[in-house]
């Protein structure tokens, strides 16, 4: 089976397994946005564990 290219481009799996993503809201219109909030959006987050299963079948893990 493929793996989701477009997956495998937003997501990447950490030593222990979980899924690392980037947060959405960072691309445009960031001159109402704060400097606080524009900061804290460019660090990765994790994938909730609710969604974890259907990441993981798009990368096939």
């Amino acid at each position: 089976m493929k793996t989701n290219c477009g997956a495998k481009k937003r997501f990447a799996l950490t030593g222990t397994g979980k899924i690392k993503r980037k947060h959405a809201f960072k691309s445009h219109i960031l001159t109402k946005k704060t400097t606080k909030q524009k900061r804290n959006l460019t660090q990765t987050g994790l994938v909730h564990k609710s969604d974890e299963k259907n990441v993981k079948s798009m990368l096939r893990v």
